[in-house]
């Protein structure tokens, strides 16, 4: 597998040139993570960065009933984790692999020399990280005050958004390239199964989704009107 490669599709790393992502590719050893898989905890001691090259996580907060809200979601070429001088927002928060992934593990030490080395590496860093913060603000403006209807919508729709995949025979619906079941996706927005298993189907008779085995498609159009109402 051609480690660099994968680290030259990275957000972060992609306007460094061949030799750069080779001596990162010597720093950073590559990991293979299960679905399902917790990366982060908050009470972990972590002090490393994470480059995703290939899967998905979702960064979530969980209350002391157990209940989670969902943060953010990240696809390949996205930076997470933290160390004592870089902070990516997920130091009090939980991570979890929602597919297989490939992850590279930076050091604290190794990834702030390559920043010395590369100013523009620390600037493509704080542009990440800003558009991060303001996804979460959000995400969570959106799911703290609306029903689960509206939740589970503004959720499909970000989710079509980001990792959505026309289908020629199913147009204008967008397939979901997650599998994602519906206690997944209540955890996400802070629901019960039951109360998403009732919006899916009130959506589905409403021909806003369709679904099938841990499959979602989504009319992304119809779905941003109802939005709006």
């Amino acid at each position: 597998m051609n480690k660099v490669w994968y680290l030259s599709q990275i957000n972060l790393l992609e306007e460094l040139p061949m030799e750069d992502l080779q001596m990162i590719d010597a720093m950073a050893p590559m990991s293979t993570v299960k679905r399902g898989t917790m990366i982060i905890t908050p009470d972990q001691d972590n002090n490393n960065l994470y480059l995703l090259k290939q899967g998905k996580v979702r960064l979530f907060k969980m209350n002391e009933e157990g209940k989670q809200l969902t943060l953010g979601l990240l696809g390949k070429g996205n930076i997470f984790g933290e160390t004592e001088t870089v902070s990516t927002g997920s130091g009090s928060a939980y991570v979890e692999a929602m597919d297989d992934a490939l992850v590279c593990i930076l050091g604290k030490q190794d990834f702030e020399n390559l920043l010395t080395k590369r100013p523009q590496v620390a600037l493509k860093m704080v542009n990440i990280l800003t558009q991060r913060l303001r996804e979460s603000e959000e995400m969570l403006e959106h799911l703290a005050f609306r029903d689960v209807r509206y939740r589970l919508l503004y959720l499909l729709v970000k989710l079509a958004k980001r990792f959505g995949e026309s289908q020629s025979d199913s147009r204008p619906f967008l397939k979901l390239d997650l599998t994602l079941s519906h206690q997944e996706l209540a955890n996400m927005i802070g629901a019960t199964r039951e109360s998403v298993s009732v919006a899916l189907s009130q959506l589905a008779k409403e021909d806003v989704v369709r679904t099938g085995r841990k499959e979602i498609a989504l009319d992304i159009e119809k779905a941003e009107l109802l939005l709006e109402e």
